[in-house]
């Protein structure tokens, strides 16, 4: 292994490191950001970590590259091996060692990988200290030493705290699973098999490659088959699950792609008078039905920015029972750890549905309903998004919109808003866009796109 010097500074991202691979990510990178948040570590006065990875076909040899970086900047590596992303965030609280990081590109192209990692608090490093961080390798002042590794499996420990709190009644909910291939297929199985629900998998082998489709559950177009075999078995739900785990999505038992503000009003509607603090956070490109829910049933809304990274230290921060956002993100503190897992995510879904009659669908009878794009992305560079987001901000500006830069920008008008930003995990802008009718939906959305089609230059 060779200490790289001339890392990608892009794939220093908002929220964690991702590039391609090996054009951006190989060995080599691996070895020497392992070697550098080793010696990070040892300035915090610091000699332990977690470490794990996903399934993607890469992630085995960055994981041995990484590790090898690690032991060589004298820290103790405490190796799951192969895991979901939420299996490593419960690693890390079972192993009581607040720092870590996790190789997986979650939902990126199979050709993606990447890190997430924390330093300390079990809180995932973000903004300003991934920039830092990238400096620090950059400078190159790394501790040698002799680290060691230690093999610990903590998957049994890790069902045990996804099932154990859960109160599922006397209907017994049919369930159609799609884990994409994805790192979530090694656990489905052992985790459903000890509940009572009758389940059906697909696409449940562990394959990198993901053959079937992209692992991203907030695609509605990555949910065709899913919502076949929902239709086909006649089946309550249907879920879905990203490339490392920590995210949800949902088919209701009609078919329906339910997006993840909607799923967050069903478990708003059951926790609301079961917590003491009902304030729910959501992040910016949610639903104003999710705000108008909040509302109705007493509760307040807390609008953040999007990105995991953030939405989850926030929920912590402010003792909140729950939170999530729309990419499918979520997370419970009321009975739960607090960290994203979109099977915890999933099984309370099924235990709502276990307790009641009712479909998915008549669970969201009632709700204020708007028309609204999908989650939309347009191509463009990683040195000018930022630079673009400025400049329709400007334009709002002149405009006299109200608006709200908390994350990229979102604009509210008194029938619709616009919310548009840079992506942290790829050279994307983000937007959507909602309306009260679907005229002035396509007004709003018409005019955002010509802004960004003007300034992507």
């Amino acid at each position: 292994m060779e200490i790289k010097k001339d890392i990608n500074k892009y794939i220093f991202r908002g929220y964690d490191i991702r590039g391609v691979v090996p054009t951006d990510i190989d060995t080599n990178t691996a070895y020497t950001i392992g070697l550098g948040f080793g010696s990070k570590l040892r300035d915090l006065k610091k000699d332990a970590c977690v470490v794990g990875h996903d399934n993607r076909l890469s992630s085995e040899d960055l994981h041995q590259a990484l590790t090898k970086g690690l032991i060589d900047a004298g820290v103790n590596v405490y190796d799951l091996g192969l895991c979901t992303t939420p299996m490593y965030y419960f690693g890390c609280i079972f192993l009581k060692i607040d720092s870590g990081i996790m190789i997986t590109a979650s939902h990126n192209p199979k050709d993606e990988n990447g890190f997430k990692f924390a330093f300390k608090d079990y809180e995932n490093a973000k903004g300003k200290e991934i920039e830092d961080f990238y400096d620090y390798i950059i400078k190159g002042n790394f501790h040698s030493g002799k680290g060691s590794i230690t093999k610990k499996n903590v998957k049994e420990d890790y069902i045990k705290a996804l099932i154990d709190n859960l109160s599922f009644g006397k209907r017994k909910v049919k369930v159609v699973l799609d884990p994409g291939n994805g790192t979530t297929s090694i656990l489905l199985d052992d985790v459903f098999k000890r509940i009572d629900v009758d389940y059906t998998i697909i696409n449940g082998e562990s394959d990198g490659s993901f053959p079937n489709h992209h692992p991203d559950p907030s695609i509605e177009s990555n949910l065709e088959e899913l919502k076949r075999c929902v239709k086909e078995t006649k089946a309550d739900v249907g879920l879905a699950f990203d490339g490392d785990g920590d995210r949800v999505g949902v088919i209701s038992g009609n078919g329906n792609f339910i997006p993840i503000d909607y799923y967050m009003i069903i478990i708003i509607r059951n926790i609301i008078n079961k917590v003491s603090n009902k304030t729910f956070l959501y992040d910016v490109k949610c639903s104003k039905s999710l705000e108008d829910e909040i509302i109705r049933l007493g509760g307040t809304p807390y609008c953040y920015r999007t990105g995991n990274s953030y939405t989850k230290s926030k929920v912590k921060e402010l003792n909140l029972a729950f939170g999530g956002e729309l990419s499918g993100h979520i997370y419970f503190r009321d009975k739960f750890l607090g960290f994203d897992s979109g099977i915890y995510a999933g099984l309370r879904l099924l235990e709502i549905l276990s307790n009641t009659n009712k479909s998915v669908d008549e669970l969201l009878e009632g709700i204020n309903r708007y028309y609204a794009t999908p989650e939309m992305k347009y191509k463009t560079r990683d040195e000018i998004k930022f630079a673009i987001v400025k400049k329709i901000e400007d334009y709002c500006k002149e405009k006299g919109y109200t608006y709200n830069n908390i994350d990229g920008i979102r604009v509210t008008f008194p029938d619709g808003w616009a919310s548009l930003r840079a992506s942290n995990t790829g050279p994307n802008l983000t937007a959507r866009f909602e309306a009260s009718d679907k005229k002035r939906l396509e007004e709003i959305k018409t005019e955002f796109e010509s802004l960004i089609t003007k300034y992507n230059i």
